[in-house]
């Protein structure tokens, strides 16, 4: 009876069976991810021979634009589960700017045909084999001359009833505790350019910004765990672009762009988009629709699922389940609420404030409209984070939350929403656990919203986990790569992580997108500071006061700099100028605490860090992890505050 033969690769300890997708270390299978497994099957089959990287990323990604660093990622995995080391590896050799060489000693294995004879026995009918490990076995204890044949033919059976009853045993305890990998879904990502204004009127440009960011949350709720949407600050610097599609893919790293215009005059709304591929650049799909604008909803609903359909990503009933259907919508209420989206998102004092009259003027209109409230929590609970005199902080947070709890009312599919909650109970009421339940559910309902990540990477910093915290803030960039306050972000988090060089890479990233962003300038100097590189730190902070007159953070910054050299003058001139500021504006308690404890009047800095608590200052959450307190830390008065704020106690 012929059997059929099963090839192996083998190296050093390891065993490659490619068709099983399976890699034994002595006999014991080692865990790799389905791409880690097919790059190791392409390295293996091309042993000794360099695969560019080009090549590789064509054979494993051969429908998608992949970057290069996943491919490394991939390779690090694999180096990793062979057990190699830095400078120390003795499979897979990198040819720097070209590619990859396996260099192990490959050996070819085939197995099969009829099973040997045991000791001199005329072979049994060949069994086919099953078994991924080989069965071991004993040596018998008496010589087979003193056994008679029937005996000798019986113990053969039971033998190989033996091995066959191991064979099953082991068969289903590998599907038991080592399944078949399932490969998992690939995430397809898509970013929807601006669309274009064809109105010929300037003012309608909020409505083509808004429509541009409504359809983002449209695609984004359709599945999230299959279809990532680059969020509305990344995508927004492409207006007006001459960059070809296929670079645009590749900086924000993307399958499929959207890109269209709007044209609205009276009561109509005509749409124009159409669907690109990013890796051939071809037009998958294009179409118009023309409806009354009070359909504006349930037409970018049905541009979303044409989307879905043209890109095969299939939509599950349970994907759409946590949706509320389309209503109609009064015009002028959704034209309200596109112009408070307008100002909210140049993210100033003045445009919260101008956001907030919108909001209210789009629920005068339509007192039902979620969208309107959850817009009205965003502006009050970032109101409420300014050292605004307009509105005070107790005035602002508990109007941000009575905002979001009603657009949850109406709609609790609302990832925003639900954001806008968790930070007020963070950052206003240090309600630890309602805040984290509250970022959790938002990023369930949407994984691609960056502002949930982003403001979740701050909880966990505060109770000092910056390991998870930058995992939070990772995700923020993915879904919005060239958002300045994220970036700007990440670098705190790294700051408070003590990666002091990663700080500065990345607080000189922002600065590339946009030179007169103060908070770069601040962060970039407080790593200068952290690596001692103070004259540098000095500029930084300076120009960061040029931008931004007034900014506490750097003023605090000198005066600790001045502090360290010995200074004492500048240091309280720095100090009398905050308290002067702290006369007509709120937020300084923060900012004078920390001086007062650099010029050793600690008294001074718990009676302001006492201030601050009263007004529940959002910044008490760093107590944990912001060098600025620091010298205060040994006074027993520091741990009572940072219990009462909720922080966990101990290192």
């Amino acid at each position: 009876m012929r059997q059929e033969s099963k090839h192996f690769y083998e190296f050093g300890p390891f065993r490659l069976d490619a068709p099983e997708r399976l890699l034994l270390r002595d006999g014991k299978p080692v865990e790799l991810t389905p791409k880690a497994f097919d790059t190791l099957v392409a390295l293996v089959e091309n042993s000794g021979h360099l695969l560019t990287k080009d090549e590789l990323l064509k054979r494993l990604w051969p429908d998608s634009f992949v970057e290069e660093a996943t491919l490394a990622k991939n390779v690090f995995t694999l180096r990793k589960a062979l057990g190699s080391s830095p400078g120390n590896d003795e499979y897979i050799e990198t040819v720097p700017t070209r590619g990859y060489r396996f260099v192990g000693d490959v050996r070819e294995v085939t197995e099969g045909g009829p099973i040997l004879p045991l000791h001199g026995v005329a072979p049994l009918p060949a069994v086919s084999p099953v078994a991924r490990e080989p069965i071991e076995t004993v040596k018998p204890e008496t010589p087979v001359a003193s056994v008679r044949p029937g005996r000798l033919v019986l113990r053969a059976l039971l033998a190989l009833s033996l091995a066959a009853a191991v064979i099953v045993v082991g068969m289903l305890a590998r599907q038991r505790f080592w399944p078949p990998p399932s490969p998992p879904l690939r995430m397809t990502r898509l970013a929807v350019l601006p669309f274009a204004n064809l109105s010929g009127d300037p003012a309608q440009e909020y409505f083509a910004d808004g429509f541009t960011e409504e359809m983002i949350t449209q695609l984004g709720d359709l599945e999230p765990g299959r279809l990532g949407v680059i969020a509305r600050t990344s995508a927004m610097q492409y207006r007006n672009t001459q960059k070809l599609a296929g670079q645009i893919g590749r900086e924000l790293g993307v399958d499929y762009l959207l890109e269209g215009s709007v044209r609205r005059s009276s009561d109509r709304v005509r749409i124009s988009a159409q669907l690109i591929r990013v890796r051939d650049q071809t037009h998958l799909w294009a179409a118009d629709f023309d409806r009354d604008d009070k359909d504006i909803l349930a037409l970018q609903s049905d541009v979303a699922k044409a989307i879905a359909a043209e890109i095969n990503l299939k939509l599950l009933p349970e994907a759409s389940a946590h949706r509320s259907p389309a209503r109609p919508l009064d015009p002028e209420a959704y034209r309200f609420y596109l112009q408070g989206r307008f100002f909210w998102n140049k993210r100033t004092e003045p445009g919260y404030v101008k956001a907030v009259e919108y909001f209210n003027q789009a629920l005068a209109r339509d007192p039902k409209y979620a969208q309107a409230f959850a817009g009205l929590a965003d502006a009050y609970a970032l109101l409420g984070s300014l050292p605004s005199a307009e509105i005070q902080r107790r005035e602002a947070m508990p109007r941000a939350k009575a905002a979001a709890l009603t657009a949850l009312k109406l709609d609790p599919s609302l990832a925003a929403a639900h954001t806008s909650l968790a930070f007020v109970r963070m950052h206003y009421e240090w309600d630890w656990p309602g805040a984290q339940q509250e970022f959790q559910r938002a990023i369930e309902l949407n994984p691609d919203y960056p502002t949930a990540h982003q403001w979740y990477a701050y909880w966990f910093v505060a109770r000092g986990r910056t390991g998870e915290a930058l995992d939070e803030m990772h995700r923020a960039q993915q879904a919005d790569p060239l958002s300045l306050i994220i970036l700007t972000d990440s670098c705190e988090m790294l700051l408070y992580a003590g990666r002091y060089d990663q700080a500065a890479q990345q607080a000189q990233k922002a600065l590339e997108l946009d030179a007169n962003f103060a908070l770069a300038h601040v962060f970039l100097a407080q790593a200068y500071e952290k690596k001692r590189m103070y004259p540098q730190a000095i500029t930084a902070y300076r120009k960061a006061l040029a931008l931004s007159p007034g900014n506490g953070w750097s003023s605090l910054g000198l005066g600790r700099i001045y502090s360290l050299a010995g200074q004492r003058a500048k240091t309280e001139a720095i100090l009398k100028e905050a308290l002067k500021e702290a006369r007509h504006r709120g937020g300084m308690e923060l900012i004078i605490a920390p001086l007062c404890a650099l010029l050793g009047e600690k008294d001074q800095a718990f009676s302001w860090l006492e201030k601050a608590y009263q007004n529940r200052e959002g910044g008490l959450i760093l107590l944990k992890v912001a060098p600025v307190f620091d010298p205060l830390r040994a006074d027993p008065r520091f741990a009572d505050l940072e219990r009462r704020v909720g922080l966990p106690q101990g290192d």
